[in-house]
């Protein structure tokens, strides 16, 4: 066997054989695998050329278990590109010590109605209902790099039945929501992948420390790309560009609780090189930082802060989303956070905005810098950089029943933001900063009395600057 590197940093095993006469014949990759692989013909839901979403038949390869075979034999597989994709009908279980590598124009898909992730570490652990022991055992040094991944969301409101993104087909661990899943894991590594069409997060980190995501394309994504659940620390998030219908990248320390199997404290991550979507590709553009309160079911309480984060060159993402926001899709107040979380030296460096952009911070925080921008774009007399305070907005899901009608956010709790910095912000070509006083807004909350006849309901909270 000999092993070289293509011009793209992937390594490729060549294995020749020499025949008794002198001869060479060369050994196709993971043609040993074949005799594990299953044809199969199932239906997928796509968009014809008029953009109807009409029934194609597929007969496709399933890869699942001579994938896993190589896995467990070796610790280390590698995916060639070909004409077609691999498919898996259910996730790849990569134990400690574990390299992937998939050259980058491999397509994996998941087989319609599989209903789970496409690759995860071995001991995925969930603690829904408890804060994360110490003795949970985490899968190490786990590498996943190359290819490109998706579950088949071929369309808005098309998922080919994998709607979930869940750890296992039988007995998941709650929460768990990823194309990637890396959840109960130190030391791991996911590099230049492309998450393509998919409904779950793209690639969905819980319980983790010591960690790397380096390159993520999206691809008509209908999830977060990148998505952390707490407790997580000692990570860098970097190169992360493309469309997606949510945002490119969370740090969610306390999250609704259906998408997320673990709470905690993020502390210490950098996030970097994050790009929004095209002009001609719609996308949400949003960060978010969402600290709180767990309450767990026995009562107890778990702070669940975000500190030391560092966002740096970062392009055309229209919302820093730092507030507070209660879970939508559970009965109201069955699932929130208990009060406004905390922040605590947040760093935003190098921002530049091609269309106007909004940090917007309902959360008490000490320690905001924000520190050389450039506005690209016209802004408006009513843009402001940073705003300070909580929102209101009416969420609708019966357009003419107002008793189905919903707080999005949690407009009646204050938060108090200190220790703000906020350096360089200035127009392209411009060489001067703006004032500070164009730059930040402060959000004072006042009930509708005309609600429901207009939205939104409003409420009492405010935001508190001290200076």
């Amino acid at each position: 066997m000999t092993t070289c590197c293509d011009p793209r940093g992937v390594f490729v095993a060549v294995v020749v054989l020499v025949a008794c006469g002198g001869g060479a014949a060369k050994t196709a990759p993971l043609d040993d695998l074949r005799p594990l692989v299953v044809t199969g013909t199932w239906v997928e839901r796509r968009p014809d050329a008029s953009g109807d979403v009409v029934p194609v038949e597929v007969t496709g390869e399933i890869w699942t278990a001579a994938f896993q075979r190589r896995i467990d034999e070796t610790k280390r597989l590698e995916i060639p590109a070909r004409g077609d994709p691999y498919y898996l009908d259910g996730p790849l279980v990569l134990p400690s010590g574990t390299t992937l590598v998939a050259e980058p124009r491999a397509e994996i898909r998941l087989v319609p109605g599989t209903g789970t992730c496409l690759v995860r570490n071995e001991h995925v652990v969930g603690f829904g209902d408890r804060p994360v022991p110490a003795d949970c055992r985490p899968d190490t040094d786990i590498t996943i790099e190359g290819g490109v991944w998706t579950t088949l969301a071929t369309a808005p409101g098309e998922s080919n039945g994998n709607t979930r993104g869940h750890s296992s087909r039988q007995e998941p661990v709650p929460g768990c929501h990823g194309v990637i899943l890396l959840h109960n894991v130190r030391w791991v590594t996911v590099r230049d992948v492309t998450i393509r069409e998919s409904r779950p997060f793209g690639v969905h980190l819980g319980n983790v420390r010591d960690f790397t995501v380096d390159g993520v394309t999206l691809d008509r994504q209908g999830r977060d790309g990148v998505h952390v659940d707490g407790p997580a620390s000692a990570g860098i998030i970097r190169r992360v560009h493309g469309d997606s219908r949510d945002d490119p990248v969370s740090l969610t320390a306390w999250d609704w609780r259906q998408y997320s199997a673990t709470f905690g404290p993020i502390s210490d991550i950098v996030v970097e090189e994050i790009t929004g979507a095209p002009e001609d590709r719609p996308g949400t553009d949003a960060i978010r930082l969402l600290p709180g309160v767990k309450r767990f079911p026995d009562g107890a309480l778990l702070d669940c802060p975000i500190s030391n984060i560092v966002l740096r060159r970062i392009t055309d993402i229209r919302e820093f989303k730092l507030y507070d926001q209660p879970n939508l899709e559970v009965p109201a107040g069955t699932d929130q956070s208990e009060r406004v979380g905390r922040l605590e030296n947040i760093r935003f460096e190098q921002l530049l905005f091609r269309r106007p952009g909004t940090i917007e911070v309902h959360a008490d925080t000490d320690g905001l810098v924000i520190e050389g921008v450039t506005l690209a774009c016209d802004v408006p007399d009513t843009w402001h950089l940073l705003a300070i305070g909580p929102k209101s907005q009416t969420y609708r899901p019966h357009e003419t029943d107002p008793s189905t009608w919903r707080e999005i956010f949690s407009p009646d709790r204050d938060c108090t933001v200190r220790n703000v910095r906020i350096a360089g912000v200035r127009l392209a070509g411009v060489d001067r900063d703006l004032p500070l006083d164009r730059l930040v807004t402060m959000i004072e909350q006042r009930p509708n009395a005309d609600y429901p006849r207009t939205t939104p309901k409003g409420g009492t909270g405010r935001g508190h600057w001290v200076r």
